[in-house]
């Protein structure tokens, strides 16, 4: 076979993307401690009934918390030109205005401050946040608000991008 053949003339996928901001929502301590704890409660609830029981639900419990922690866990991305906070995503060119949340602020603007119509992706384990206005006149929603722990750098991202 000839070389040519044996090589792809181009890139198979498109060229290699490296996000401009990545970052994931884990949870914080209390609810990496809230899992097990749970898991040996119901472990010893069950124990007078049956200590194989126990063992088997508060493993299964154990292992499928933390597997939930881990699937539900959304992750916030600057990439070719889009902002992906968890499963949906937006059109960097149609974000305006993306300006830093302290806790303060994003209080207020969970609470008095909410447009019921905003797009929302809040962990309330994330103190702050960024919010950016949608320019998008078919779109209904006004703003996004999505929780980081690294306003900053996400706001210089999509100003960047």
């Amino acid at each position: 076979m000839p070389a040519s053949d044996a090589l792809p003339s181009g890139p198979v996928d498109g060229p290699a993307t490296v996000p401009a901001f990545d970052e994931a929502l884990w949870p914080g301590a209390v609810g990496w401690l809230a899992v097990p704890f749970f898991a040996g409660t119901l472990a010893a609830a069950l124990l007078p009934v049956d200590g194989v029981l126990a063992v088997v639900a508060g493993l299964v419990v154990l292992v499928g918390g933390l597997v939930a922690l881990v699937v539900t866990t959304p992750r916030v991305r600057v990439v070719a030109g889009e902002l992906h906070a968890g499963r949906a995503h937006v059109p960097v060119a149609l974000l305006r205005e993306p300006r830093a949340l302290d806790a303060p602020t994003l209080r207020h603007e969970l609470g008095p401050g909410l447009d019921a119509r905003a797009f929302l992706c809040h962990r309330g384990w994330v103190r702050t946040a960024v919010r950016a206005e949608l320019a998008d006149p078919a779109d209904p929603t006004p703003y996004w608000v999505v929780s980081t722990r690294r306003p900053e750098a996400l706001v210089a991202a999509l100003r960047a991008a």
